[in-house]
């Protein structure tokens, strides 16, 4: 293949191969280890020549994305609810969907307090499947007031998470289990908020095959793709406080089934939350006061 020379020829080639042009800019910004928003520089600079490593750090990460590999592995960063994450392979690429899950337990959080018996505590957030972080530490930042833990079965991406507290510095609290398996109520208090983007996936979904770069096991979950949000709701009673919220985010058409497992449950309030695209994204609903 032949090298492209400058900003523009880089750009071009791109689309010539079906690249999106927001993707091509990102990948081009990152191989002149430029800040990957500055997009307008692109523009001011359409005719500046790369040197010989830019063109070979253009083509890597041009090929990789054609192989669709997600953008925030081959940068090695995403932006997430204000924030910027160190992602990779060993965790999800956190979706903008998912800030439709994060503004939801804001609000919640808005109108929740603790309960007079304990009206001096801060509120308790748990997120759990955390991945990179991104939920947990977006509610973090947003209500430093309230004191968040967030949960993995995986110990990378528990790496991935504390790493990315570290560097941003939010002090979010994390805790190797299986869902709620080894949340020590003891220890940690029961939750004002639970909140989930569990595996949603069918085993055997088409839509596997363009997600091959993704752990898998953070995609699936059983024929449906509701095994692990059945696990969830059948233990977050026991850890939630009187009122206390669980929010979940699934799959495009599984609300309907989701609020069933809910009210099944016991849960009240039962409800669900649209995305930016108008699609179902999260349901949730509150214990019994």
């Amino acid at each position: 293949m032949q090298t492209a020379d400058t900003v523009t020829a880089c750009l071009r080639q791109a689309q010539t191969q079906g690249l999106a042009r927001v993707d091509a800019q990102i990948l081009l910004l990152h191989s002149l280890q430029r800040p990957l928003h500055d997009r307008a520089w692109l523009l001011a600079h359409d005719s500046d020549t790369l040197t010989p490593a830019q063109s070979n750090a253009w083509q890597d990460a041009l090929q990789r994305r054609l192989s669709s590999e997600p953008v925030a592995y081959i940068t090695g960063r995403k932006d997430f609810f204000g924030l910027t994450l160190a992602v990779d392979a060993r965790v999800l690429d956190p979706r903008p969907d998912t800030e439709t899950l994060v503004d939801w337990a804001l609000a919640c959080l808005a109108d929740s307090a603790p309960s007079s018996s304990s009206s001096n505590r801060s509120l308790r957030i748990l997120d759990l499947g955390t991945g990179s972080g991104a939920v947990a530490l977006a509610l973090q930042h947003a209500r430093p007031d309230a004191t968040v833990w967030a949960v993995d079965a995986s110990e990378d991406a528990l790496a991935v998470a504390s790493a990315n507290a570290a560097r941003l510095q939010l002090g979010v609290q994390f805790i190797a289990s299986d869902w709620l398996s080894a949340v020590d109520i003891q220890r940690t208090g029961r939750f004002d908020l639970i909140v989930s983007n569990p595996p949603y996936v069918a085993e055997g979904d088409p839509h596997l095959a363009t997600l091959t770069h993704e752990p898998l096991q953070a995609l699936t979950s059983g024929p449906d793709g509701l095994d692990d949000i059945r696990q969830i709701i059948a233990q977050a009673p026991a850890c939630l406080t009187p009122g206390g919220w669980l929010l979940l985010e699934h799959g495009w058409d599984q609300a309907t089934q989701v609020q069933a497992l809910l009210r099944e449950a016991g849960f009240e309030q039962v409800q669900s939350r649209r995305d930016l695209g108008g699609i179902e994204r999260c349901t949730g609903a509150a214990m019994p006061k």
